[in-house]
């Protein structure tokens, strides 16, 4: 059985009349086990293939081996499907009219979804949402499904649909599955992926080459099946009065969960968390309580992990008002760390924004403190990338030039690994 484990990072100290209270909310699972064999109920996976005809011969060949390759990593028993997007919805394995659109894993069905995949040919337009709608539809005609992933590769813009089609199919789908997302190429919008990917808690992130697409495949869904804990939620209490003015996934990338709260009761809040290998992830949360006065005590704030209503941690945050400014004025480390981390990525992607639509003086200040925020915080990765976009002159001062020249992958590497962040601990 899985185990998870609550750690609380804060500077429990308000100075006299002080309101808000930050924490860093520490949760890890360990012995999460293999999705649909260890955890309550069955796993389904879904593949869906970009075929439109901006696939091309290179793409589209290099993305059938991706799939085929990926399905050699979905355990038997898995309940699957593929889809072949383009305008349409296409169910391209299993051949089914009615009834269930998902079949389980086994040597015979691999091979079968692997001579579907083969007949894959690139024609039409690019219609995300229809592909989205038609997944939760094979999904749910699967009663059971407890761990729900779908791995969607595109290598263009969504253009044979309007944007609030899009933003209906993703709402459509909203707490239904998961969706790892990969664009190949240069050619795909990154604002409009990472718009489903974060909706539906999952990743976004660019695979410059057709040649890479095989083992990044192979990667998502090797990473699926070790989520054996499908589900899980935070709660977090707060005492009568307070307020949760943020919550916010920091780690290992930046999702603010803020609005996605439902109420389980009047104090208590449920924010989805999706499904759990072994690992650890990060949550910044922000309590306004009514003021107190110096010597008063409160629980700012009980988060708790829970899957299937089973609570099975706890973390506990703290207030004390103290009139000690020693106490009252130090900023956590871990508190600091990730706050930087935050505004690091919202300097990337307006930066970037900027860039594009020729602000260059817009531009040279977000990446001007993006470059110091990335120094500030040890973030090695968003500064090699920075540097491919960039020239630095001083990190610490957050003092740069715009390249003249930049390839357009780097541009779009930097965008997707703007919400990765680093760890403080090791």
């Amino acid at each position: 059985m899985a185990n998870f484990t609550a750690a609380v990072y804060q500077n429990e100290y308000l100075p006299d009349g002080g309101t808000d209270v930050n924490a860093i909310v520490n949760i890890t699972c360990t012995n999460a086990g293999v999705a649909g064999q260890t955890g309550v109920g069955d796993a389904g996976e879904i593949i869906i293939v970009d075929t439109s005809g901006s696939m091309g011969t290179t793409n589209m060949q290099a993305a059938k081996q991706a799939a085929m390759a990926a399905l050699d990593f979905v355990v038997d028993g898995t309940f699957f499907a593929v889809i072949a997007g383009n305008h349409k919805a296409y169910l391209a394995f299993p051949m089914v009219q009615s009834g269930a659109g998902m079949v389980r894993m086994s040597e015979r069905t691999r091979e079968e979804a692997k001579r579907a995949i083969a007949f894959f040919r690139a024609d039409g337009g690019t219609a995300m949402g229809t592909w989205l709608n038609l997944a939760k539809s094979l999904f749910n005609s699967v009663p059971g499904l407890a761990n729900k992933h779908a791995i969607l590769l595109t290598d263009g813009e969504n253009h044979n649909e309007t944007q609030s089609q899009l933003s209906a199919a993703i709402g459509n789908c909203l707490g239904q599955f998961q969706v790892d997302c990969r664009g190949v190429g240069v050619d795909w919008k990154v604002s409009e992926i990472r718009q489903i990917a974060q909706a539906l808690l999952g990743t976004v992130d660019i695979i410059p080459h057709p040649s890479q697409l095989g083992s990044v495949f192979q990667a998502l869904m090797s990473a699926s099946m070790a989520r054996g804990v499908s589900n899980a939620e935070l709660r977090v209490w707060i005492p009568q009065g307070a307020q949760v003015m943020f919550l916010k996934q920091v780690s290992p990338t930046v999702e603010d969960l803020t609005r996605r709260g439902t109420p389980v009761n009047q104090l208590t809040m449920s924010y989805p968390t999706g499904a759990w290998g072994d690992e650890e992830r990060d949550y910044h949360i922000c309590i306004r309580l009514p003021a107190k006065s110096v010597g008063q005590e409160q629980l700012a704030a009980r988060v708790q992990l829970a899957v299937s209503s089973q609570l099975l941690t706890q973390g506990l945050v703290k207030a004390k008002w103290s009139s000690d400014t020693n106490l009252t004025a130090q900023i956590n480390p871990e508190v600091a760390h990730y706050t930087g981390q935050a505004e690091l990525a919202h300097a990337i992607q307006e930066g970037l924004a900027a860039k594009t639509s020729g602000d260059e003086a817009t531009a040279t200040i977000k990446l001007g403190r993006a470059v110091q925020l990335a120094s500030e915080t040890g973030n090695l990765e968003a500064t090699t990338k920075l540097r491919k976009v960039v020239d630095i002159t001083d990190a610490a001062t957050g003092t740069i030039r715009l390249r003249k020249s930049v390839d357009k992958a780097d541009e779009m590497a930097l965008d997707t690994a703007s919400t990765k962040t680093t760890r403080i601990r090791g």
